[in-house]
C-alpha cells in the first residue's frame, strides 16, 4: 500500500512538473532550440525558423512550411502551411492555399468565419469585422457580440476599450458597456483604476464617474502592484490614487510605475526610488532606473544595467544591456526580472541572469526570448 502511495506521489509530481514547464526560444549559429530555467536544452536547435511556445505548442519550419512542434520537440501538428499563428484559447489562425482558417490543438479546420482583416484569439474571445463594424466571436464560432463598433482595442483584465466615431468606452467580455463610448481618451483597464478624459476634462474613474483632477494634462495607466499612478501637472510627475487624489505632489521630472511599495523618479537625469510616502529611499545617483520586480530586484543604469534590492545595494553589477520582457499574455512593458530571471546581453550575445547574478547554463546566444509556461 506504501509502495503504491509513493508510487501516486511521483507520477503527480512529475506531471506537474512537467505542465510547470517553462521555456525559452534561443537561436545558436543559425539554428533554434529551446531550454529550460536551468538553461539545459529540452530541444536541442533543428530549426531555420521557428516561434516562441504559446501554451504546448509552438509554430516550426521545415522546408519552407510551417507546422507547430510540442514541448518534445515532435511535430503535433504536421508542416503544411504557409504561416502560422501563436495558440490561443485552444485555437491558431494559419494559412494555406491564400486562405486563412482557425485550426484548433489537433489541426482540424474550424468552421469559425474568417474575416479579410483577420485576428488571433485573446483569453476565448476574438475581434471580428463585417463590413465596416466590429464585433465579437467567441470560440464556438458564434457572435458574443455582433459588428456594432468601430474599433475595439485588445482586451486586458477582461475589458477591451471600444470607439464609435471619435468617442471611446469599455466593454467586457459579454460585449455589455460597462463604460459608455462617449469619452475622448480612454486608459487601459487595470482592476486597480482606470483614466478618461472628456472634452478639457481629465481624472480617474471613480464608481463608474469620471473625478476630474484639475491642473493635469497627462496620466498614464494603472498596473498590477499598486493603487498609484502617475500624472503630469505644471511640467512635474506626481502620483495620484485610484480615487483621483494627489498622494505625492507633482515635483520629479519624470517618474515610472509603484511596485513593491517602490517607484523611481528623476530629477534631472539622476535617477532613484521613492517610497508611497514620496520619501527617498535610494539615492538619486543612477542614469536611469526601472521598476521592481516581483524578486525586489529592480534594474539601475551607472554605465551599463545592473540590479538593486530595495535597500538600493547594488547586488548584480553594472555590466549587461537590458531588454524588453514580454512573456505571453504580459503587458510587455516590464525590464529585467520575470519570474526570476532577467534576459540581458553583453558582447557575447544574449543570456538569461538568476536572482544572484549567475548565467544559467553559463551559455550565450546569437537571440534569446524570454520564458513561456508551456503548460497554457
Amino acid at each position: 500500500m506504501k509502495a503504491l502511495q509513493i508510487l501516486f506521489i511521483a507520477l503527480f509530481l512529475s506531471t506537474y512538473l512537467v505542465q510547470a514547464q517553462k521555456l525559452a526560444m534561443v537561436k545558436e549559429k543559425d539554428l533554434v532550440g529551446y531550454i529550460d530555467q536551468s538553461g539545459e536544452y529540452v530541444i536541442q536547435p533543428k530549426f531555420e525558423k521557428a516561434l516562441s511556445f504559446s501554451g504546448k505548442f509552438a509554430g516550426a519550419e521545415k522546408d519552407g512550411k510551417w507546422g507547430y512542434i510540442n514541448t518534445s520537440g515532435e511535430w503535433a501538428i504536421q508542416p503544411e502551411y504557409d504561416r502560422v499563428k501563436d495558440f490561443n484559447s485552444g485555437i491558431a489562425l494559419v494559412l494555406k492555399d491564400d486562405q486563412w482558417n482557425y485550426i484548433d490543438a489537433s489541426g482540424k479546420v474550424l468552421e469559425t468565419p474568417v474575416p479579410d482583416k483577420y485576428y488571433d484569439f485573446n483569453d476565448g474571445v476574438a475581434i471580428f469585422r463585417k463590413e465596416d463594424k466590429i464585433g465579437l466571436l467567441g470560440t464556438d464560432g458564434k457572435f458574443i457580440l455582433e459588428p456594432k463598433f468601430d474599433e475595439i482595442k485588445n482586451f486586458w483584465d477582461g475589458r477591451a476599450k471600444v470607439r464609435n466615431g471619435e468617442l471611446w468606452g469599455m466593454i467586457d467580455k459579454k460585449g455589455e458597456l460597462t463604460i459608455p463610448t462617449e469619452y475622448d481618451e480612454i486608459g487601459r483597464y487595470n482592476k486597480n483604476g482606470l483614466w478618461g478624459k472628456k472634452g478639457e476634462d481629465l481624472g480617474i474613474f471613480v464608481d463608474g464617474n469620471l473625478k476630474v483632477v484639475s491642473g493635469i494634462d497627462k496620466v498614464w495607466d494603472f498596473r498590477d502592484g499598486s493603487t498609484l499612478t502617475y500624472a503630469r501637472s505644471n511640467k512635474k510627475m506626481g502620483f495620484l490614487n485610484n480615487k483621483g487624489e494627489w498622494v505625492i505632489e507633482p515635483r520629479f521630472d519624470k517618474a515610472r510605475a509603484f511596485k513593491n511599495g517602490l517607484a523611481p523618479v528623476a530629477n534631472g537625469k539622476s535617477w532613484g526610488y521613492i517610497n508611497e510616502k514620496g520619501e527617498e529611499v535610494i539615492s538619486f545617483e543612477y542614469k536611469d532606473a526601472e521598476i521592481f520586480a516581483d524578486n525586489g530586484l529592480a534594474p539601475v543604469k551607472i554605465k551599463d544595467w545592473g540590479f538593486v534590492n530595495k535597500s538600493g545595494s547594488l547586488v548584480i553589477p553594472a555590466e549587461y544591456d537590458i531588454s524588453v520582457g514580454f512573456a505571453f499574455f504580459q503587458s510587455g512593458e516590464d525590464k529585467g526580472f520575470i519570474d526570476g530571471l532577467a534576459r540581458i546581453k553583453t558582447k557575447k550575445g544574449w543570456g538569461f541572469l538568476d536572482e544572484k547574478g549567475k548565467v544559467i547554463g553559463d551559455q550565450w546566444y546569437k537571440n534569446a526570448e524570454n520564458f513561456v509556461d508551456t503548460s497554457q
